[in-house]
């Protein structure tokens, strides 16, 4: 489990600059010249798209700690 939660947290840290823009609001940024305006979009659209990944991976955690401990 140790291994397991290094891992996760080695990936978690290392990640860099993610670009979840669709096609369409990358090229209506770029034409603004509003830098700063697209680079708030896009948090915005990571921190929505993580939104269930984390709330998947807490059930899922939750599941393994009950099968776990009725074992």
């Amino acid at each position: 489990m140790r291994k397991l939660l290094f891992v996760f947290t080695v990936l978690i840290l290392s990640t860099s600059d993610i670009y979840s823009q669709c096609s369409m609001l990358s090229a209506i940024m770029e034409n603004d010249q509003e830098y700063e305006a697209a680079k708030g979009l896009n948090r915005g659209i990571v921190y929505l798209m993580s939104i269930p990944y984390i709330l998947v991976g807490l059930i899922i955690w939750k599941i393994y700690r009950t099968n776990k401990s009725s074992t």
